[in-house]
């Protein structure tokens, strides 16, 4: 297990409840808001809670857009969570139109307007795995997780959609590549199961 986990702080949220979670499994993590702590980490985990715009202005005040992009080219592990994983896309039409890292190719889109489904997404949903990774290891298709969000990420290629879930539209929530991945839902926050994913990734 790496000793140098990176919880990167964007500065548009509380991150106490991730940062916990992962302190319940036994994990030590630091907390940074700083470039040079990325480049010298182990294991990135990147979570995202508002907006995306002010959070990639975030990421752009404290330097940490080409640091991440850095760090990713590397192959070291990189866990994006909700809107951390949005920010892997290339652009978002939330609230306007928003470059993200542009790690995969695609976009963030928001959920139709359909009266049977409410907008945010949120609450349990179920997770349908599509193809087999490290990440869910020991998950069974079908599990359950909770979200918020009313946005959600519309990846070019499908080689890269490691699982999906069905609300309004069959949607992307895992992406993957190598050591890559991103999660539309909140692991610190999807109890047991939510324990399992992050003890995987931290054991990548």
């Amino acid at each position: 297990m790496s000793e140098r986990i990176v919880v990167v702080d964007a500065g548009t949220g509380n991150l106490r409840s991730v940062v916990g979670s992962l302190a319940k499994i036994g994990v030590p993590v630091r907390l940074t808001s700083q470039a040079e702590d990325v480049l010298r980490a182990d294991r990135i985990i990147l979570p995202g809670v508002g907006a995306f715009g002010e959070f990639m202005q975030g990421l752009n005040q404290n330097h940490l857009v080409e640091a991440l992009k850095d760090f990713i080219q590397s192959g070291r592990p990189l866990l994006g969570i909700c809107v951390g994983m949005q920010a892997l896309m290339e652009i978002s039409e939330e609230l306007g139109q928003y470059p993200g890292l542009a790690i995969f190719k695609g976009q963030v889109v928001r959920f139709p307007s359909l009266r049977a489904y409410k907008v945010p997404h949120t609450g349990w949903n179920q997770i349908w795995i599509r193809q087999v990774s490290p990440l869910t290891k020991g998950l069974p298709s079908g599990f359950y997780v909770y979200f918020n969000h009313s946005y959600y990420c519309q990846p070019q290629n499908g080689e890269f959609v490691l699982a999906t879930t069905d609300y309004a539209v069959d949607f992307c929530s895992i992406i993957g590549q190598e050591a890559l991945f991103g999660v539309q839902f909140h692991p610190e926050k999807s109890q047991a199961a939510g324990e399992i994913l992050l003890k995987n990734f931290v054991n990548i």
